[in-house]
C-alpha cells in the first residue's frame, strides 16, 4: 500500500491522544485495531520519511497532526 504524505497525515491524525501529562497529546497507534495497524505504521514511515529528508519540519509535522 503506497499513500501520499496528505493521506498519512490524516490518517495518523485518527491515532492522536491525550497524555496522561497534562495538555500534552501523542500517537497512540493502540487506538487502532490490529487489521489496521500495518497502514498507520506505513504512514508513520511515510511522515518521518519526510522529515529526515527535509521536506518537513518535525515542528510543522507535529502542527499537522494536531499533536500541538
Amino acid at each position: 500500500m503506497n499513500i501520499t504524505f496528505d493521506q498519512a497525515v490524516e490518517l495518523l491524525k485518527n491515532a492522536v491522544k491525550y497524555s496522561t501529562i497534562e495538555n500534552q497529546k501523542h500517537l497512540d497507534l493502540s487506538l487502532v485495531n490490529a487489521p489496521e495497524r500495518v497502514k498507520y505504521q506505513e504512514a508513520l514511515m511515510v511522515v518521518q520519511s519526510a522529515v529526515k529528508r527535509g521536506e518537513i519540519s518535525d515542528q510543522e509535522l507535529k502542527s499537522l497532526l494536531g499533536l500541538v
